[in-house]
């Protein structure tokens, strides 16, 4: 008995140069550069507020306040927790047609310094809860504005914040053209270390801001799983255990209700590292057998992710002088999932942990998902896992000269087109941005007005908070 084949699909006929850069110019034609200026929400556009919100259902309400505690000390810290809301604002403007592995959160407070495997400090995206295929423009327009809004923060005038959003959007549009003459091979081996850091530098920044960059560096360097051992943990019967920092870091043992067998914990976490481990490719597999659950406890982390599930994993190797930390972060659908197509995956986890190694130059070795079927609250979560504080360095926004901003614009521009690079049609795209500055000076427009909405939707907050809509606990 034979068995039936059907038909063969045909093979899929890779487009020449020549129809990718005529495949850009088309949606140049059909979607004009200049449009991207446009951002006008309406009268229907919906209620921020009932997003964030929509949002807390979710979560552990305990830290809820946190969240907005930490979201109204700005419209900077607003905008950095307003995912959701700009998503909805993005599905409403022009775009290409053109997708891309999309970050989700592109701000510039989601890049910076981490380790590379190969003990490098590299510049890279650093954040992707949000991470999904769509629209490239969508996270150059959030990168944009969230410079615009930086700038404000820091009271620059609009003349400087004008220059800074350009360098910004122009950074990426030269790069993508440069990574559309590159082979494929050269775009995904492209990275930004500390030695071209250095050399982008050395030309703009005087002595002493050179020396600064230099220090936040070396403090990075220090943030190694043995100084989070002595941040976070001391003795406890001779063994090292995380010290309750309440509300922020709460041990297991005291988030359970009475009664429960804390041996049953650790039972249950075993199950939930080997389901982890299998994630892991096999030679990290055993690296990762040389260690040992030792304690866990929920750490807040963030803005918009407070009230989100996050847990951090000592183990242990051989003694108290080699352990590691993991981090576990609870992981739901995108932000953008609402306006563009549902994940490809089943655990959303795993979409994290996908888009990060699409969009990364290099990811964290113990990179991995797993999904707990039944958590101390009875639920089935999904969870993406890496390594915790390690070599990890962020820029402090807030007291950046206006000269180091344009810059660190410029290098996020670079890293963000590098990213869309490998994961979409740069051929196509670049030829649809093109080689002057219509694009850059059509975002920064949009940036403007987008960080004017911005303002007021903060000023929204800080109202909904003060009649008692909302609570917020500051400060922490």
């Amino acid at each position: 008995m034979t068995r039936a084949t059907g038909a063969k699909a045909p093979e899929k006929v890779p487009l020449t140069r020549h129809d990718r850069v005529a495949q850009g110019k088309a949606a140049r034609a059909a979607v004009p550069r200049a449009s991207h200026a446009e951002f006008d929400p309406g009268p229907d556009r919906p209620d921020p507020l009932s997003m964030l919100e929509m949002e807390d259902k979710g979560r552990v309400q305990e830290l809820v306040p946190i969240r907005y505690g930490r979201m109204v000390a700005s419209p900077f810290a607003y905008y950095r927790g307003a995912a959701l809301p700009m998503a909805s604002d993005l599905a409403h403007t022009p775009n290409s047609g053109l997708t891309v592995q999309c970050c989700g959160d592109a701000h510039l407070s989601n890049f910076g310094l981490f380790g590379s495997p190969e003990r490098r400090l590299v510049f890279d995206i650093n954040d992707f809860d949000e991470t999904l295929p769509g629209p490239w423009e969508w996270d150059i327009k959030r990168l944009a504005t969230s410079m615009e809004i930086a700038g404000r923060n820091n009271d620059f005038t609009a003349k400087t914040r004008r220059k800074i959003v350009l360098a910004t959007v122009a950074a990426y549009r030269r790069a993508m053209r440069e990574f559309a003459d590159r082979s494929s091979l050269a775009v995904w081996y492209a990275h930004l270390d500390m030695a071209d850091i250095r050399e982008r530098l050395d030309p703009k920044l005087h002595k002493t801001q050179r020396k600064g960059f230099d220090r936040a560096a070396a403090k990075a360097q220090s943030k190694d799983h043995l100084g989070t051992l002595s941040r976070f943990a001391g003795l406890v019967d001779g063994e090292p255990r995380i010290i309750a920092q309440p509300p922020l870091v709460v041990p297991v043992a005291e988030l359970l209700e009475p009664g429960t067998d804390a041996a049953e914990i650790t039972r249950q976490m075993s199950v939930l590292l080997r389901n982890y481990r299998s994630s892991l490719e096999p030679e990290r597999r055993m690296l990762f057998d040389q260690y040992r659950f030792t304690d866990l406890a929920r750490k807040v982390v963030g803005v918009g992710s407070v009230g989100t599930r996050s847990w951090m994993i000592l183990m242990l190797g051989d003694d108290a002088r080699d352990p590691l930390f993991l981090q576990a972060k609870e992981a739901g659908p995108s932000a953008l999932e609402e306006f563009t197509k549902p994940s490809e995956f089943d655990n959303a986890g795993q979409r994290v942990v996908v888009g990060q190694r699409l969009m990364q130059a290099v990811s964290d070795i113990f990179l991995g998902w797993v999904r707990v079927k039944e958590g101390l609250d009875g639920r089935m979560r999904d969870f993406y896992v890496r390594q915790l504080r390690d070599w990890k360095g962020s820029a402090t926004i807030e007291t950046m000269p206006s000269a180091g901003m344009e810059l660190y614009g410029e290098l996020c521009g670079w890293t963000l087109a590098r990213a869309h690079a490998r994961t979409g049609d740069r051929i196509a795209i670049a030829a649809y941005l093109g080689a002057g500055d219509v694009f850059d000076q059509a975002v920064r427009e949009f940036a403007d007005t987008c960080a004017d909405q911005n303002e007021r939707d903060h000023a929204a907050l800080v109202k909904a908070i003060d009649r008692g809509r909302m609570r917020a606990a500051p400060g922490l």
